[in-house]
């Protein structure tokens, strides 16, 4: 707190000690240097945006197969209050974003009820499924209902989020950013610790494409 303090004098101009104090009330405060040109930032107009049918485009895209995951996050420190449980959404919209550092991200809907629990927390682990979890993934689909009930969870090592029985793979992170993206939130993950289960490989993976779920197949 000191230091940003500290920075947020200096940026101004302001003496941070009394020092600086005296010297400043006999001398004249140096001359800053030219700022180079900024960008005019403006929004979209209207007439700017691309005719595209919102049905058309779930349909081209739908095409793009994806795998299925699902964010989870712990229970807050601080109990008693609605939804004080752990907290969890079903999302395809998971993918690596870095090596080094190691990050991950995923892309949630701003409307979500669910995510501002997850970004209480600060904190998440995703539970990617394989392909006989279906059932699984269509109970953290649903808004309103206790996603957890019978569910069988341990938490991840680190951030203590649940990692869900029979998930083959599990990254357990720490929220590094989150970006605004249109209707949408990209959330980047810090990447704490991750796993297999080779127990739980299963058939493969679950996938999503055209609107209903697969699996792959050699």
């Amino acid at each position: 707190m000191a230091a940003t303090a500290v920075r947020y004098l200096r940026s101004v101009g302001a003496p941070t000690s009394t020092t600086a104090a005296a010297a400043a009330a006999t001398a004249q405060p140096p001359a800053r240097a030219a700022e180079p040109p900024r960008p005019a930032l403006r929004a979209v107009r209207e007439d700017e945006r691309a005719p595209l049918d919102p049905a058309a485009f779930r349909a081209v895209l739908g095409h793009f197969a994806s795998g299925v995951t699902v964010v989870t996050a712990p229970a807050p420190c601080a109990a008693g209050a609605p939804g004080d449980g752990p907290a969890g959404f079903a999302c395809q919209s998971f993918a690596s974003l870095s090596l080094d550092p190691p990050l991950v991200t995923f892309m949630v809907a701003r409307t979500s009820t669910t995510w501002p629990r997850i970004a209480r927390a600060g904190v998440f682990c995703v539970n990617i499924l394989g392909a006989d979890q279906e059932d699984l993934c269509r109970a953290f689909a649903v808004s309103g209902a206790d996603k957890f009930a019978g569910v069988v969870h341990t938490p991840a090592p680190v951030t203590g989020s649940p990692r869900l029985a029979g998930a083959p793979a599990w990254v357990d992170c720490t929220i590094q950013a989150v970006h605004t993206g249109g209707d949408h939130l990209i959330v980047v993950g810090r990447v704490a610790a991750l796993g297999t289960d080779p127990a739980a490989a299963g058939p493969g993976p679950l996938l999503f494409h055209r609107g209903a779920f697969g699996r792959f197949s050699t």
